[in-house]
């Protein structure tokens, strides 16, 4: 069958219609989506400041707490407090927490004294700091996290209108030499360009729990994360995926609304964290699958067909017409999209970078069918 179709001049017709198939998928997603972020132009609503409660989950978190708290704490903005929700730390976290609400009089803190083992991962203590907080609007970030600026806290407000019930942010990694750490950084910008593009088109189907913000009712509304408590991670994307919507979404791109926090160090360190972080996905809603598998689908297949076609010496002028086409897209609309969230570094070697985590993606998604994380820390 394999002889008649190659005789016949069919297989190389077949693969090139699915190569001139996911081309064009991949210029549809480049054009109609990341093109709406490469464009966007940064603005702020008239501010009206209203209170807001950051809340901060930490478990033994206490080396970061003493690095990136006086951050938050020391914030430009006239009303707001921080909740820091200990859980079950062994280490100094409570005594540092202590010293720190004798000096800030906004810092409170929540001591969770034992691990309610029947509860999974960061939900329980992140429900606990939400239902805590004063005020409606509520700003999440890490133990680990550092905001860019003391404005961090008035840019992401400010994203917030009458209609607006949340707002997705930024949290990207420190700049460092090495492989990884380029890696990392483009993984984390690469999945930013497409929840911010998403959100934009009026389909947000993720946030991240480094720099996310909504309101406390929108959390009760919808009953927090009852609807997945069972599963461990999810408390930023699942819950984004089931209340986000076209008109009650926004974004942040400001440069001084970002969160950094330092990355892993090691490759299996950062496959450990991508294995928890890709769990979640087979949860989403339909339609956010779907176009998720669409884009995945679409970059595998090019570029295994673009390499067996040319190994075939077959329909060498437009395979490499079309892979051109596509590179010309790619640099255009990435490098606006990283201009806009300050990784600019990470142009120049950008289909480099996307063939290695194309690589890890694949063999961490087929991992995830034989282990699964147990703890959030």
């Amino acid at each position: 069958m394999i002889d008649l179709l190659v005789n016949t001049q069919l297989l190389p017709l077949i693969l090139l219609g699915i190569f001139s198939l996911a081309f064009l998928l991949q210029l549809f997603f480049y054009w109609i989506f990341f093109w709406r972020l490469a464009r966007y132009k940064k603005h702020e609503v008239a501010e009206q400041p209203q209170g807001v409660s950051v809340v901060i989950c930490a478990r033994n978190e206490c080396h970061h707490l003493k690095d990136n708290l006086p951050m938050i704490l020391e914030q430009d903005y006239p009303e707001y407090e921080v909740l820091v929700v200990n859980h079950s730390s062994d280490d100094d976290t409570r005594y540092l927490l202590a010293n720190y609400e004798k000096k800030y009089p906004h810092l409170k803190t929540i001591d969770i004294q034992q691990d309610l083992n029947f509860f999974s991962g960061k939900k329980f203590p992140l429900s606990i700091g939400i239902k805590s907080a004063k005020y409606n609007l509520v700003l999440l970030t890490d133990a680990d996290c550092k905001p860019a600026s003391k404005d961090w806290i008035r840019h992401m407000q400010s994203a917030f209108t009458p209609k607006t019930e949340l707002v997705l942010g930024y949290g990207p990694y420190y700049r460092s030499k090495g492989l990884i750490n380029k890696l990392i950084r483009f993984d984390t910008v690469h999945i930013a360009i497409q929840y911010l593009s998403y959100a934009l088109a009026g389909l947000p189907y993720m946030g991240v729990g480094r720099n996310l913000s909504y309101l406390k009712q929108l959390f009760y509304k919808n009953k927090g994360f009852i609807s997945h408590y069972h599963i461990r991670s999810g408390d930023d994307d699942l819950f984004i995926n089931r209340v986000g919507n076209r008109s009650n979404t926004a974004i942040m791109t400001h440069p001084d609304s970002f969160t950094f926090s330092d990355p892993k160090q090691t490759l299996g360190q950062w496959i450990t964290q991508k294995k928890r972080h890709l769990s979640t996905s087979n949860l989403y809603k339909f339609k956010h699958k779907l176009l998720l598998g669409l884009y995945a689908f679409s970059l595998i297949s090019f570029y295994i067909l673009f390499i067996l076609l040319l190994s075939l010496n077959w329909s060498v002028i437009p395979v490499l017409g079309f892979f051109l086409l596509r590179l010309v897209s790619q640099y255009f609309v990435f490098a606006r999209c990283m201009k806009q969230l300050n990784e600019r570094d990470l142009v120049l070697f950008l289909p480099f970078y996307e063939i290695l985590l194309l690589l890890i993606n694949t063999g961490t998604m087929v991992s995830n069918f034989f282990h699964k994380p147990t703890r959030w820390k």
